[in-house]
């Protein structure tokens, strides 16, 4: 029988697909939907430190507008400090899907400052995440900082959560990183349990009509899965930290490379927004049938087998294959 079982951040997991964070683990019946179709585990949308403030924010205006005309109407509000807008909706989430699945659920926390990052890394925690994944999205446009600057701040921020948690912690990078091989080190060695490669940062568009600059969100194609396919790959072997592919894997042969390569898990969002959470139980089977045609008994056999220590022409994961393609398109 094909043994599809990963472990991942130290998770024993039933098999390698994990949905990624999206509308769709935005809800408990969905969440369950994708469990039912043989989910290994879920990551839930990110909880955005920026919208817990903006709620503070929007409450204190509301509490305290025209107060100073009746006085005696303070009395009727709660203190700021103790009015339940700390993200308890995000943590009684967390709360409700532990109850009811029975997969690891993985809380995604994406912070502006080192203390919003820390508190609300320790709050998901006590309402019973089993890990994190730090969803890091910083754009670096202040020409005076330096790529060392940017680097210590993933690494601070990384050891401040590490310092609040015991749960493990997944790191979600971008690939903007001159030398991202020495990052990924460094974070290995900060405590990363896992790293999640890539982020994608989503690009503003112009509205020609308006002339305003509007959000701009499509979803991956396969193709966007051969950088973090060739990253991946480039790692296996050489960090203690799982390794888990997101961006571009919409099917079972796009699993299969990625496990190739050396992922011990892989996301998916963009393919379940466009076919459903039963497309988890699709790629599983593809996979299954994949595996027993080639011969392999089980994942872990197969993680790894074609990652960068392991190929007879490390090479081609470099300049060579940069060559290689160019002369081959002609």
């Amino acid at each position: 029988m094909t043994d599809l079982s990963t472990t991942y951040l130290g998770l024993p997991l039933a098999n390698p697909l994990v949905p990624g964070a999206s509308p769709l683990s935005r809800q408990l019946d969905s969440a369950k939907r994708l469990e039912d179709a043989g989910a290994a585990a879920i990551v839930m949308e990110s909880l955005f430190e920026e919208q817990i403030v903006q709620d503070q924010r929007e409450l204190y205006w509301c509490t305290t507008n025209a107060t100073e005309s009746y006085a005696e109407s303070l009395s009727y509000f709660p203190e700021q400090e103790i009015y339940a807008v700390s993200g308890e909706g995000y943590l009684e989430k967390i709360q409700r899907m532990k109850a009811a699945l029975s997969i690891p659920v993985i809380a995604s926390l994406n912070g502006a400052t080192l203390g919003g990052w820390t508190r609300y890394a320790h709050l998901m925690e006590q309402a019973g995440a089993d890990a994190l994944e730090l969803n890091i999205y910083f754009l670096a446009t202040d020409a005076e900082q330096t790529s060392q600057a940017v680097e210590a701040r993933y690494l601070d921020i990384l050891r401040a959560v590490r310092e609040s948690v015991r749960i493990p912690i997944a790191v979600k990078l971008g690939p903007y990183f001159s030398a991202f091989a020495r990052l990924a080190q460094d974070l290995d060695h900060a405590g990363a349990d896992g790293l999640v490669l890539f982020n994608r940062f989503y690009q503003p568009d112009f509205d020609l009509d308006e002339l305003e600059v509007v959000p701009n969100v499509l979803l991956s194609t396969p193709q966007a899965m051969r950088l973090p396919l060739r990253w991946i790959a480039i790692l296996h072997g050489r960090l203690r930290a799982s390794l888990a592919a997101t961006g571009g894997v919409h099917t079972a042969h796009d699993v299969v490379k990625m496990l190739l390569a050396g992922a011990d898990i892989t996301q998916m969002a963009s393919a379940l927004l466009q076919h459903g959470p039963g497309h988890v139980s699709t790629v599983l089977a593809g996979l299954t049938a994949w595996m027993e045609e080639k011969g392999f008994e089980s994942v872990a056999q197969m993680k790894g087998s074609m990652s960068y220590k392991n190929v007879r022409d490390p090479a081609t994961f470099e300049r060579a294959n940069y060559m290689k393609a160019l002369k081959r398109y002609i």
